[in-house]
């Protein structure tokens, strides 16, 4: 009877551990299509109740679909790629997309433009949560753009509440 070479795979304990915020920390691939925005939020929406972050659900769903549209629109590739991580109090939302930076330096400006005024929602709602947002060229293997979000979870929480020490008002 022959030996295989092949070592059997180690065996893992299961980890009935249940899901916590500082463990949220998930990537997706998306295709560039209409219905990926939806997509993206609905997931967001179960990762946010799973890792014990409801209260993140407004501004979060907000923001991925923000910046999901956006990527859709502009990635130039089949997808585009998602990134959610929760670290040191902060929801960070991570897309990159396909769309090269112009050489052409009035090309870059309109398209930085373009790309500005696309995400004028998702900077209220930043600015709104006391957060930041912004763009620029991904330098991850095979370039494109990257776009992101971070809102803190203390400010983030007040979006949409209704709450009077909400820190801004959303206007786009």
């Amino acid at each position: 009877m022959p030996m295989s070479r092949c070592p059997l795979a180690p065996t893992f304990p299961a980890d009935f551990t249940a899901p916590v915020p500082e463990t949220l920390a998930y990537s997706l691939t998306l295709p560039a299509a209409l219905a990926s925005p939806a997509l993206a939020r609905a997931t967001t929406r179960e990762l946010l109740k799973a890792h014990g972050l409801p209260d993140l659900l407004d501004s979060a769903l907000q923001a991925v679909g923000e910046l999901t549209a956006v990527a859709a629109q502009f990635t130039e590739s089949p997808n585009f790629y998602l990134s959610l991580r929760y670290r040191a109090d902060t929801l960070r939302v991570i897309v990159y997309d396909s769309h090269p930076r112009h050489a052409q330096p009035h090309l870059a400006t309109a398209c930085d433009t373009r790309r500005r005024t696309a995400l004028r929602v998702l900077a209220a709602v930043c600015r709104a949560c006391e957060g930041t947002w912004g763009f620029g060229e991904a330098h991850e293997p095979g370039g494109g753009t990257r776009m992101w979000a971070r809102l803190p979870r203390e400010s983030a929480a007040r979006y949409g509440t209704g709450d009077p020490h909400t820190p801004a008002a959303v206007t786009a």
